[in-house]
């Protein structure tokens, strides 16, 4: 049995806000350092460019990469031979609050989503997992809400063929047209339920983009590809740097899918205790 204390959980916590929102993942980066060589359009090519030396700058001076630092979403992957000394969730809570204090990151969250009322760096979305072993994993997500907004959720009939199903994720690309800030990533949640199929979405943007991806992935890259919104949408090769989908068993009578599409500043941090 392993035992970690609820105020180390703070610590990596309010750790990963930081290093989530000043660090862009080297995977994301090194796709747009390759874009940024096969760009052909000069507007595309020099929006890439700053895209780039705007992350490098976030990492040196320990700035935001986007002053949108998001709706922290927090994926925990817990053995059951961990024992927490404290109550996990208020452990994580007071992290990112600390975290986003430190970072000196703009309060985005509101508590009451009706009532709206003055921004606080209080809330996110917790999503626990418990595996087998005693290892506790953290990841920090601060997903940003420019992106967000251009979710999209349908019920298909379970006869939808893979065209439809493509035609529906095409399209939530071509309908987000430059709003989000491409070049995109976007993430797909196919099965489940209603509700999983959005968990699995957000769960497909933590996966390597330079990993090798199937066929349905590399088709829907070449589609929205030819969308040619590009960079920041000024036109050129690259509108979506990758697509990466999770699937999951769903019931005979259904055929959940969701899009969630992010921005270029995908940023996730991680760490195993």
């Amino acid at each position: 049995m392993k035992i970690i204390k609820a105020e180390k959980i703070t610590k990596v916590v309010a750790d990963l806000c930081v290093k989530a929102n000043c660090v862009l993942r080297q995977d994301i980066l090194r796709k747009l350092k390759a874009a940024y060589r096969q760009e052909k359009n000069s507007r595309a090519k020099k929006a890439l460019g700053a895209i780039i030396e705007n992350a490098r700058i976030a990492q040196k001076e320990k700035l935001a990469i986007c002053q949108d630092t998001g709706l922290p979403i927090v994926f925990i992957t817990l053995g059951q031979n961990v024992k927490i000394t404290g109550e996990l969730k208020k452990a994580v809570l007071k992290g990112i609050e600390l975290g986003y204090k430190k970072g000196n990151f703009r309060e985005s969250v509101i508590v009451d989503p009706l009532a709206r009322g003055k921004s606080t760096y209080r809330g996110a979305v917790m999503h626990t997992d418990i595996v087998k072993g005693d290892k506790l994993k953290i990841t920090v997500m601060p997903k940003g809400f420019g992106c967000e907004n251009k979710s999209q959720f349908k019920m298909f009939n379970p006869t939808a063929g893979p065209e439809e199903i493509k035609k529906f994720i095409i399209n939530a690309v071509k309908s987000s047209g430059a709003d989000a800030c491409p070049p995109y990533i976007v993430g797909v949640g196919i099965g489940g339920s209603a509700d999983y199929a959005g968990f699995l979405a957000k769960v497909a943007l933590l996966k390597n983009i330079n990993a090798k991806r199937s066929r349905f992935e590399r088709d829907l890259e070449r589609a929205i590809g030819r969308l040619s919104i590009g960079p920041m949408g000024l036109g050129g090769k690259v509108t979506c740097l990758a697509v990466r989908i999770e699937r999951f068993p769903t019931h005979i009578a259904g055929l959940p899918v969701a899009v969630n599409i992010s921005c270029h500043a995908l940023r996730s941090a991680s760490r195993t205790l």
